[in-house]
């Protein structure tokens, strides 16, 4: 194979799984019922002046399947933590029992599980459209290096069945998530 496609391919292939890393790390920000610790990833504590992530300044626990328990380094943080879990609008009420903060995690209505699933739905759909958009770049990048027209079709075959692999994995990785999802 010529080296020019066979660099094509690579970074195509590279951008593709780039688009399920990014896939799978916004499915994890989609709770779907179960207390995790991954919940509150997103969270930022002032810490001395800097935003610091949660989890830098805590021990982030899930006694049960439904709640979260964030113990602080410094019981000084314990206020400071509890008002940057509200402020993140993950729609938890954090209680503070001066130890450490408990989150009971509110099972999921049916309406609320059907509004998780459109949510990750769009994130598949984005994923599929970051893929076609490195199938298409690679496809420009093949026809603009002047090859020969039967190297140019097998590499965009070749571009294409990649792409279908890639499809199809985030088909299979949104049916998992929206399963966990709608699981009562």
């Amino acid at each position: 194979m010529n080296e020019e496609i066979k660099f094509i391919l690579e970074a195509a292939q590279e951008s593709m799984d780039n688009a399920i890393v990014h896939l799978e790390k916004a499915l994890v920000k989609i709770r779907a019922g179960k207390a995790s610790p991954s919940m509150l990833s997103s969270v930022m504590v002032d810490y001395y002046g800097s935003q610091s992530p949660l989890s830098q300044v805590s021990n982030i626990n899930t006694p049960d399947g439904r709640t979260l328990s964030v113990q602080p380094w410094e019981k000084s943080m314990l206020s400071e933590i509890e008002t940057a879990i509200m402020n993140a609008n993950l729609g938890f009420n954090p209680m503070n029992n001066g130890e450490m903060i408990i989150i009971n995690v509110p099972p999921l209505t049916e309406e609320r599980r059907k509004q998780l699933v459109k949510q990750a739905k769009t994130e598949a759909e984005e994923a599929k459209i970051s893929i076609r958009s490195a199938r298409q770049d690679a496809n420009k990048e093949i026809k603009g290096i002047g090859v020969s027209e039967d190297w140019e079709k097998n590499a965009e075959i070749d571009i294409q069945e990649m792409t279908n692999k890639y499809t199809d994995k985030v088909d299979a990785i949104f049916q998992v998530k929206e399963a966990d999802i709608m699981k009562v």
